[in-house]
């Protein structure tokens, strides 16, 4: 599976940004997808997931980005969408996307996931 993040770019605070990350190489809605991101210095960190078709599609996000972000999939276009509203300064880092056919449990920690993109920099401004 072969994942390709974009979206990313320079915006202010209060602005809106969408990214995409679109896989090919296999069926994507049997994955699981999560969306990470990294801060310049920063450890990564897991900020939403959203559960493959079969597993009921459920979304999950870390507290910081909750009622902010929307995690979202299009399996006709094999897509998972990270829709992120409201940015502040502190969501400036690079955003990867992972995605795995088996992961069940766990799904806020990197390693359950086998296959990652490139990432995408997104950087807000005041």
């Amino acid at each position: 599976v072969q994942l390709q993040a974009s979206g990313g770019g320079v915006v202010q605070t209060g602005d809106s940004l969408r990214l995409s990350c679109v896989a090919s190489g296999a069926t994507f809605s049997r994955y699981t997808v999560g969306w990470f991101r990294q801060g310049l210095g920063k450890e990564r960190e897991f900020v939403a997931s959203i559960r493959r078709s079969a597993g009921g599609g459920t979304t999950d996000y870390v507290d910081s980005v909750k009622g902010r972000f929307t995690i979202s999939r299009d399996n006709s276009k094999n897509t998972v969408y990270l829709q992120m509203n409201q940015l502040k300064l502190e969501d400036t880092a690079v955003y990867y996307c992972a995605a795995d056919s088996s992961a069940l449990w766990s799904l806020r920690r990197s390693p359950s996931y086998a296959y990652w993109g490139q990432g995408t920099q997104v950087t807000v401004s005041s």
